[in-house]
């Protein structure tokens, strides 16, 4: 069996590549982005590629390239039900509620006046989010009725840009301040206040739409669960200070005793109802119950590699460093096995 691999600086591909070689796992390395890629893939089982929610490029066909060679019988990771949903949180309300998940209660408007209405009955704060972006990009609290009917209007005016560039230039020196960035990356951020992004550009405004969800109040910190299978590890990410968001804030605690058991089995069962290969989960709560957020199947990897070990399907704990990225590719080789 041949796997196909797409590479991509920084993401999954930097450790499936090593895996496949460690383990004779035969691959061949493809380029997602040429117009023959069908043909490169003529000779292969399988396809991977891990691409980014902020490329110009991917985001243009990146579904769709994996949804056709799925179609074609080969195995693919993401697959159909693992990525569809990625960086749609519009979409991620309609899936998670209708599988009955415990999601955060969301509110999606396409329809000026119907989102005016219901912005005069809402009691506040609630979280307003654009349905694409990660890390805490395209997130504010909404304090005030006030404030909802400006952001209501604006999304069904001119509509909001997908790179906010001051708001991403004080996160920026933000991390510069906690050692977590460089000078430089900061001065990058000071460059993007006269040049926005590429995929700013391509992309355009979003529009159209409104989305808020509930605030949940008296959480310093959320979780993170990652499930890929039958294996599950977590993180707990703590809040900014001053602010209320934790996704993104790059200060993280790895210790097993901060993670309750209920949620990691609560993250098994749901991704079971999902069938998706790969699944992270970020959980804020409600008293003692969990309340997924969003859901995404990427992640950055060096975010993980500190944790202290994973629990399998029957929540044992299994202590000791771990390689994620090489479940994902046993788990699609014994997905062509099954097939075979």
């Amino acid at each position: 069996m041949l796997i196909a691999i797409h590479r991509s600086k920084d993401l999954f591909s930097d450790r499936w590549i090593p895996y496949c070689e460690s383990n004779n796992i035969d691959y061949k390395l493809v380029d997602c982005y040429r117009t023959d890629i069908i043909d490169q893939l003529s000779d292969c089982d399988a396809l991977m590629w891990h691409f980014n929610h902020k490329s110009p490029k991917a985001s243009k066909f990146a579904r769709q390239l994996i949804y056709a060679v799925q179609a074609a019988g080969k195995a693919v990771f993401p697959d159909y039900n693992t990525v569809w949903h990625f960086d749609d949180k519009v979409g991620q309300k309609y899936l998670l509620e209708a599988i009955n998940a415990p999601l955060v209660p969301s509110y999606a408007f396409y329809d000026k006046k119907e989102a005016m209405d219901w912005a005069r009955g809402a009691i506040y704060p609630k979280v307003f989010k654009l349905r694409t972006g990660a890390g805490s990009d395209n997130v504010r609290l909404v304090k005030s009725r006030n404030e909802a009917f400006r952001l209501i209007r604006k999304a069904f005016g001119k509509g909001f840009v997908q790179y906010e560039a001051w708001s991403n230039l004080s996160e920026r020196f933000r991390k510069y301040r906690l050692g977590k960035t460089t000078l430089w990356d900061v001065m990058k951020g000071v460059i993007r206040l006269a040049y926005t992004t590429e995929f700013s550009r391509v992309a355009g405004r979003e529009k159209g739409y409104v989305y808020f969800q509930n605030f949940i109040s008296n959480n310093d910190h959320d979780i993170r669960v990652v499930v890929i299978g039958d294996k599950a590890f977590a993180i707990k990410r703590l809040v900014r200070k001053g602010d209320f968001r934790a996704s993104g804030s790059g200060e993280i605690l790895y210790d097993k005793s901060l993670i309750d058991e209920y949620t990691i089995r609560l993250s098994f069962k749901t991704s079971e109802k999902l069938n998706a290969q790969c699944v992270a989960f970020d959980y804020v709560y409600e008293g003692k119950n969990p309340l997924i957020v969003e859901i995404s199947y990427g992640f950055a990897p060096y975010g993980y590699d500190p944790c202290p070990g994973y629990w399998d399907r029957d929540l044992v704990w299994h202590e000791g460093k771990f390689n994620p990225y090489g479940w994902m590719v046993d788990n699609l080789l014994k997905s062509l096995n099954n097939k075979g």
